[in-house]
């Protein structure tokens, strides 16, 4: 899909982000990243933190279950990773459930890798009316059943978030 797809087209697979993090609040930073495209292309990757990044919340570590001795060994730099995305998402509206916090996240890294994203961060919210807003919950728990993915792992939060956004706005209202 590309910068010109229309709402309706991006509804039915739109390109989903989802970023873990150190925690929630001032000073948390992204750990790992990962996508979805239309197509079903997954990709994710863990963030090496930058040295001034300190923030760690044991509770967040718990929930993803990334472990800060995993980032430094695994993790990919900033640049390198803002370099990817904006590769692979160029020109695309690139959706998020969490958009007030991966907003932010998003520009920790690319403060830290001195670039600007080549895409747009939109609130995947957007994507639906009311009506169908009000099965959000529950679509996406049978979703995440039926997948049997890894929970709050980025690219199968963002397999999860895409396909319930799709069987969403494939369901008649009413």
């Amino acid at each position: 899909m590309h910068a010109d797809a229309t709402l309706e087209e991006a509804t039915l697979a739109p390109a989903v982000i989802d970023i873990e993090a150190s925690g929630f609040g001032r000073g948390s930073y992204p750990i790992e990243v990962g996508f979805v495209l239309p197509d079903g292309e997954a990709w994710c990757s863990l963030v090496r933190p930058e040295p001034g990044w300190l923030h760690w919340d044991p509770s967040a570590a718990r929930v993803h279950g990334i472990t800060q001795e995993c980032l430094l060994s695994h993790g990919r730099s900033c640049r390198d990773i803002a370099e990817l995305l904006n590769q692979r998402l160029r020109g695309l509206t690139v959706y998020t459930d969490g958009w007030a916090h991966d907003y932010s996240w998003m520009g920790r890294l690319y403060e830290a890798a001195d670039l600007l994203p080549s895409f747009r961060l939109d609130n995947l919210f957007v994507l639906l009316d009311e009506a169908r807003l009000a099965h959000w919950d529950a679509t996406r728990q049978s979703v995440a059943e039926r997948l049997q993915l890894r929970r709050h792992r980025a690219s199968a939060d963002a397999r999860v978030l895409q396909e319930t956004v799709r069987q969403l706005s494939q369901q008649p209202l009413g």
